[in-house]
């Protein structure tokens, strides 16, 4: 059975000292972030596998952790029972039908889309994906996708053709969730807010009230 993951408050992780990375982790979780996206490119496969262990391992079951793109890495670590619990793979990464086949049926899988476009074609993968992922919301230096930002007006038409829930990426801040959940949004993905925050556990605290008052 697939599980539901709540997205409301979702870390991607960035570069840095891997002690540094694993720490934001542990403390975005403890604050309620329930996804974490690792990430944390360029990278090889060998220290991304140790990197989402150390992740998987000091979140526990209290998140769902998700690899960036590697399919073969987020397989390894569960046949070795690693509590990773899926994928999120771009446009240009296994076709997400193989990717489906290859973790099996409890793994949480989510695709990058942007447009309208591309929306259309992911909802031709509904039964097998989780959610998406849309973006950007603003430019961010983070990733270059070199598609136009979304913007909160943008979102409201996306989410309502998708078909699967929506998440909201691309320089996405906890003032921005208020705005983002009345689009529709199910969730938030944050990258150098919560990386760069004093206290990633606060901010994680802050983006989820935001975003509940936001949904009301």
């Amino acid at each position: 059975m697939r599980p539901t993951p709540d997205l409301r408050c979702y870390l991607v992780t960035g570069s840095g000292p891997r002690e540094h990375v694993v720490d934001v982790a542990r403390r975005a979780v403890a604050g309620g972030a329930r996804t974490v996206q690792v990430r944390s490119k360029p990278i090889s496969a060998r220290d991304l596998y140790a990197l989402t262990e150390e992740i998987a391992r000091a979140v526990g079951d209290r998140a769902h952790v998700l690899v960036d793109d590697r399919v073969d890495v987020a397989l390894a670590l569960r046949r070795r029972s690693v509590p990773v619990h899926g994928v999120h793979v771009g446009q240009d990464d296994l076709n997400v039908r193989d990717v489906r086949a290859l973790l099996g049926d409890d793994a949480v899988i989510g695709l990058t889309t942007g447009t309208r476009a591309l929306v259309e074609a992911a909802n031709g993968f509904a039964d097998v994906i989780d959610y998406i992922g849309v973006g950007p919301f603003r430019p961010t230096p983070t990733k270059d996708s070199g598609r136009e930002p979304v913007g909160a007006d943008g979102y409201r038409a996306l989410v309502e053709l998708s078909e699967v829930p929506v998440v909201a990426i691309g320089d996405v801040t906890a003032d921005d969730a208020g705005v983002l959940a009345g689009t529709g949004v199910a969730g938030l993905a944050v990258v150098r807010g919560l990386m760069g925050a004093a206290d990633p556990a606060a901010y994680a605290q802050r983006l989820i009230s935001g975003f509940e008052q936001g949904r009301r």
